[in-house]
């Protein structure tokens, strides 16, 4: 059974696009890609007659796909996973899964209604460590949850141009400090299959690094979470100076850590364990949890999103990310900015499996995205707005167009 997919947005998507020609378990059909330095990269890297390429959605998905990976921008695919989802497409979506509770009660309702499948590409549920502990957590290695650990930290002011491009009003330039919150949070949910109850947030001052890349948040967020069964977890997220990836459960029988990013060589992919009978060591990175694919990133988690959701598409037993699963990740970040917009207090998570909790978010447009919000509109900072002159995205831009020269 061949899987025709396609590709929006082949900056992200190239990892996806990879995928599919090493490994041959899906066909690449079509990309859709509005700048045409890209499409002329992938042409140059994959030249393939048969992938058709679009610059307009509306034709790209009515090109006679199975399914589509949504690796546009990140505060955007809730809009374009439930046109593909009523139109019988599947989607893998990329981070993020929507931005607004109006688009997270329209995703639910679209994925609940269609034939097609839904899936979530959170790659750090699939990193080596997150892996190995979900199987140990299954198998009762360290008891009963209760409590966990999360960071996903990323200086990315040395790849701010390659990632915003000096636009302005690109979403990373005016998201909160807590909107990109799954690589941290996801993995625990994954791992103990608990929904989050309730969050507390926090942020981080808005500091120079912020000012240089036109970033109008604070450095980082922070949410403390309640899980259904009584258990905290905490999470932060953002762009302090040095970057780490870490992941730690406590339970009832013992402790299981990842080894922190910046413990090279082996961060990410190491193991320690530690239980009532036992202490260990796990080299991750071994047998099951190494596919050797050339050119993926995040330590080759980027291979198991897209091997997942074409299991699951050929109706194979599969470990794919649904739609409320994805949404129990995207919810503690939203409502932990709302507690911190109200001084702290702590905010119930909804549970939008639940009909009868969906009207209340139906028309829920608050973001920090003008173009969606409407009169609902969030500040991206919550000590005040960040005023930025334009010469900041200029000289971004500018450093854009020269990375591009170089790299050409």
């Amino acid at each position: 059974m061949s899987i025709k997919i396609g590709v929006f947005g082949g900056r992200r998507g190239d990892s996806m696009i990879n995928w599919c020609k090493q490994t041959g378990e899906a066909e690449v059909a079509a990309i859709c890609e509005k700048d045409k330095r890209v499409t002329d990269f992938l042409k140059k890297k994959y030249p393939d007659d048969k992938v058709k390429y679009f610059k307009d959605f509306d034709e790209f998905i009515k090109c006679g796909l199975d399914a589509v990976v949504l690796a546009n921008y990140a505060n955007e695919h809730a809009p374009y996973a439930i046109r593909c989802l009523d139109m019988g497409i599947s989607v893998l979506s990329e981070v993020l899964p929507c931005q607004t509770l109006k688009e997270a009660v329209g995703l639910v309702e679209a994925a609940e209604r269609s034939s097609a499948v839904y899936a979530y590409a959170e790659n750090y549920c699939y990193m080596p460590a997150t892996l190995e502990m979900k199987k140990l957590y299954k198998q009762g290695v360290i008891g009963d949850f209760e409590y966990g650990e999360g960071e996903y930290v990323h200086n990315c002011e040395p790849i701010w141009p390659q990632i915003t491009y000096g636009e302005k009003d690109h979403w990373r330039n005016n998201q909160y400090s807590t909107f990109y919150c799954t690589h941290s949070i996801g993995p625990l949910v994954h791992i103990t299959g608990l929904k989050p109850v309730s969050v507390i947030g926090a942020e981080l001052p808005f500091n120079n690094a912020m000012a240089r890349m036109g970033a109008k948040k604070g450095a980082a967020g922070i949410e403390l979470i309640t899980f259904e069964n009584g258990a905290i977890v905490k999470s932060l997220h953002g762009d302090l100076r040095k970057n780490n990836i870490w992941f730690c459960m406590y339970g009832t029988k013992g402790r299981m850590e990842s080894v922190r990013e910046a413990a090279l060589p082996d961060g990410v992919v190491k193991l320690l364990v530690d239980y009532d009978s036992d202490e260990m060591l796990f080299d991750c990175k071994r047998g099951e949890y190494s596919p050797e694919i050339k050119g993926l990133g995040h330590v080759g988690s980027d291979f198991y999103p897209m091997h997942e959701f074409v299991a699951k598409l050929k109706g194979k037993k599969a470990d794919v990310i649904g739609v409320y699963e994805a949404l129990d990740m995207w919810l503690p970040g939203f409502f932990a900015y709302i507690s911190i917009l109200e001084g702290g207090k702590a905010q119930a998570i909804p549970d939008l499996k639940d009909k009868a909790q969906r009207d209340k978010y139906r028309n829920d447009t608050r973001c920090s995205d003008k173009k969606v919000a409407g009169d609902m509109l969030l500040p991206s900072y919550s000590k005040g707005e960040i005023q930025t002159d334009d010469y900041v995205y200029e000289k971004v831009r500018r450093n854009y167009e020269k990375f591009l020269k170089e790299n050409s």
